[in-house]
């Protein structure tokens, strides 16, 4: 397991914010490789009207991204670890930016390793599980989870996409929200600042013929030779099912970061008037 970092004290989390979360209209969205984009989220945060600000480390290893005046930070997924960080520099620069959105109040969601790069900047450790998690695998909810406003959306138990070989243990003051019968932490949430999900709701049927494309061998040697067919029936099962959970715990999660929608403008002939300030 990496060795935590200290969690620093002015970091303990709280069920409120100190103040209103600011409106979500910008956020910051960290990615690592071309194939682990954001998915779905994409559609949705544009459907929301909501700006997005790329830092890609693919692209440019030596960024040293700001949060700036952005509302929210999204760490994606990637098949590095988070104890290569000698081998991987930007690892240590996202461990220090996520540390800075939330000294600055700022919301975080980490998805597969952007969810153990938040759990390790609040102090846990990370590492190998005991089992590779490829595929459709049933996530059940914790009684926390059930009554969470974001992750109760997902249902009590369901199958949910996986491709990670490690894991995380719960930072200090976390709230466990649910767990597999491979991967024990799953999910947990930060306060109201952050929550971390080892598990992809963020995909759709291109996106897994991408990831079995690019990891094919690695998803053979895990599952067999027939790996591929096998996912890729499965896929055309539950990806449907999956996907509108996606919608409703990602729509759930932007409303709790801080997403309103904006006051409809009044049309009268040729002139757009907006809302009276009030």
């Amino acid at each position: 397991m990496t060795e935590p970092a200290r969690l620093p004290a002015t970091l303990l989390p709280s069920s409120e914010p100190r103040g209103e979360l600011r409106p979500l209209r910008k956020v910051l969205v960290v990615q690592h490789v071309p194939f682990e984009p954001l998915g779905t989220l994409d559609r949705l945060l544009r459907a929301h009207k909501i700006r997005i600000r790329y830092v890609n480390f693919a692209r440019v290893p030596d960024a040293v991204p700001d949060i700036g005046d952005c509302d929210a930070l999204i760490v994606l997924g990637g098949p590095m670890n988070v104890d290569e960080q000698q081998r991987h520099p930007h690892l240590h620069t996202e461990l220090r930016l996520i540390e800075q959105a939330l000294r600055q109040q700022v919301p975080v969601l980490g998805i597969c390793l952007g969810a153990q790069l938040l759990a390790h900047a609040l102090g846990a450790a990370v590492g190998r599980n005991p089992q590779q998690e490829l595929g459709w695998h049933r996530v059940r909810l914790t009684p926390a989870g059930l009554v969470d406003p974001v992750l109760r959306h997902l249902g009590a138990d369901s199958a949910i996409f996986h491709w990670h070989g490690d894991t995380f243990a719960l930072p200090h003051a976390a709230q466990h929200l649910a767990e597999s019968d491979l991967c024990a932490h799953q999910a947990f949430r930060w306060g109201r600042l952050a929550y971390g999900l080892q598990f992809h709701l963020e995909v759709d049927p291109p996106l897994v013929e991408r990831w079995m494309r690019v990891h094919r061998h690695e998803l053979e040697l895990c599952l067999g030779p027939d790996a591929v067919a096998t996912l890729r029936l499965q896929t055309a099962h539950e990806i449907e099912a999956a996907m509108a959970r996606g919608a409703a715990l990602f729509n759930a999660l932007l409303e709790e970061f801080g997403w309103r929608a904006r006051p409809k403008a009044l049309q009268f002939g040729h002139r757009t008037t907006g809302p009276i300030p009030r």
